[in-house]
């Protein structure tokens, strides 16, 4: 018999578990269009999460953004990096294509870091160091980024394959790994800026990131 006062391990009750809960789900137009928002709560980080779906993705392989979190670039327009605008093109991507998914992803602020030290990791890249390094010289994982969340919201939803919007190999796998089909990988691709060439290039030679747009740029380094 069970004793009912001894110690439970939480994080395995809550592996066993469904780690999301879908908590709400309300109309949101924006000035792409119309989108459903559905709001869950990652129980096991007690983290708030959002999918923003358009038109009917039952049964279909959605056209699928899965977006991490980015202050710097999504809501203050950053020039460092490209994420703002992958976010936005995400969007019209999804509403043009009639139905899709985007899984918008905080706790990821700097591939999984955070936001303090994603802008201590930049002061270090204005020291020379790239991303790869500075996140190593501050004594940080490179990338700390977990997809499981992202894999259960699209269950709930009922997507089960999809067409992925992503430059990065290594999201997909990801997916892959936590019961996704990934029909497609689909570029988003960005002009590249001056401030951020070094960052993409990085990303590229370092991360395994498909950007093969940068081939013909010059001058911009």
């Amino acid at each position: 018999m069970t004793d009912p006062d001894a110690d439970v391990d939480v994080d395995v009750v809550l592996h066993d578990a469904a780690r999301v809960e879908r908590m709400v789900e309300v109309r949101l137009p924006t000035t792409y269009g119309e989108f459903l928002a559905v709001g869950y709560l990652d129980r096991h980080r007690g983290i708030e999460q959002v999918a923003l779906v358009h038109g009917d993705v039952m049964g279909e392989t959605a056209l699928t953004r899965v977006h991490s979190e980015c202050l710097t670039g999504d809501a203050f327009a950053s020039t460092h990096c490209e994420c703002g605008d992958q976010l936005s093109a995400a969007l019209e991507a999804i509403v043009a294509e009639g139905c899709g998914i985007l899984v918008y992803l905080q706790g990821h602020e700097g591939r999984g870091i955070g936001l303090l030290a994603k802008l201590q990791a930049m002061r270090l890249q204005e020291d020379g160091l790239d991303t790869v390094e500075a996140n190593i010289a501050l004594g940080l994982p490179v990338d700390a980024r977990e997809y499981g969340v992202a894999a259960e919201m699209l269950r709930d939803l009922g997507v089960h394959s999809v067409r992925l919007l992503s430059n990065n190999p290594r999201k997909r796998e990801a997916l892959i790994g936590h019961g996704i089909t990934v029909a497609e990988q689909v570029p988003l691709l960005m002009p590249p800026r001056a401030e951020n060439i070094r960052y993409l290039r990085t990303k590229r030679e370092r991360l395994d990131h498909d950007l093969p747009h940068l081939d013909g740029v010059r001058g911009l380094f």
